[in-house]
């Protein structure tokens, strides 16, 4: 009788979602002064906000003194660029997590990106419980013996992920739903409002580009019933067939990148698309770069498989994975 297999949840590519997310935690507090980040705000009182859980955070440890929670924001943009390298993620898991806490729950301008960034840098923790790699780009090892303690933490590591992905749907059609009972996505006006804002609107430099577009009927329509269709592909992606969320991971990393580019939103864009990732890659597939005639190309290949391979899972540039003997 065939043993069903589980996945290995230590690849590149939670890996490089890794990466990702520590990278736009990092850029936020690199981007941002001190006074900026710990700014009273109204109604509210003074940041650090330390009453009650947050007070666990980092930044409750420093004096109320912009100088201290100056080299305390460096500490912590020096330890996610650390992160982000990919040293020893079983060791940096858990600072990632706490640093990204400390962050959401410590400074005034708090915003989705570092919301979400906490809920992934916490779920990484389960795979990273039982990574070994010195670096989180190496390669997984096949050949692990398959002891008890293994499939356990495998088992924790994969359902993790699943978990990480089934928050990404959430996140998904939260944002689609809440969108749809306004008149303005239905009529296709909303890009409009939001191009035209002077807080949130396009950059002098790319109001050139966007501004026709906004201006234009057609144009406008289609910017902002796109955005519907990408998250709407979102939410079912676990449902589609692998070449099917090629395209739903593409479609999404454009989306964000296009948010980042006309909204400033780079932290919220880089962690999204983490998450996007790991929601729309195979789980216990690696990411490879392979030279064939000068030419680079990406290549996913599961590691491991609990289920025999799907024919529907296969795209340009995947290989398919051996059944197990």
């Amino acid at each position: 009788m065939n043993k069903k297999r589980i996945p290995l949840p230590w690849t590149n590519v939670y890996g490089l979602a890794r990466t990702l997310v520590a990278l736009g935690t990092a850029g936020t507090l690199a981007a941002s002064s001190a006074e900026t980040l710990f700014r009273p705000v109204a109604t509210i009182g003074d940041y650090p906000s330390c009453n009650s859980t947050t007070a666990a955070s980092l930044f409750c440890l420093s004096p109320d003194d912009y100088s201290h929670l100056t080299w305390l924001k460096w500490l912590c943009v020096a330890a996610l660029l650390v992160i982000a390298s990919g040293w020893r993620p079983r060791i940096t898991a858990l600072p990632h997590a706490y640093i990204n806490y400390s962050v959401f729950s410590g400074i005034a301008i708090a915003d989705g990106g570092d919301q979400i960034a906490l809920i992934l840098s916490t779920l990484f923790v389960l795979p990273a419980l039982g990574d070994r790699r010195r670096w989180h780009w190496e390669q997984p090892q096949e050949q692990t013996p398959e002891t008890r303690a293994t499939r356990l933490l495998a088992l924790i590591g994969i359902s993790g992920l699943i978990t990480l992905r089934l928050q990404m749907v959430v996140v998904y059609l939260q944002a689609a739903v809440a969108k749809l009972p306004h008149a303005e996505w239905q009529d296709g006006t909303a890009m409009w409002y939001w191009g035209s804002n002077l807080d949130f609107g396009p950059a002098p430099w790319l109001d050139t580009v966007v501004g026709p577009v906004i201006t234009s009927a057609l144009g406008v329509a289609l910017m902002t019933w796109l955005p519907l269709v990408i998250e709407g592909s979102l939410v079912v992606s676990p449902l589609l067939p692998q070449w099917l969320r090629w395209w739903a991971m593409g479609a999404g990393l454009l989306f964000h990148l296009s948010i980042a580019l006309m909204m400033g939103l780079w932290s919220f864009a880089l962690a999204m698309a983490g998450g996007i990732m790991v929601l729309c890659l195979p789980l216990g597939s690696t990411i490879r770069l392979r030279a064939d005639e000068d030419v680079a190309t990406v290549d996913t290949s599961p590691s491991q498989e609990a289920e025999p391979p799907d024919p529907d899972r296969s795209a340009p540039s995947v290989e398919q994975p051996q059944p197990s003997r």
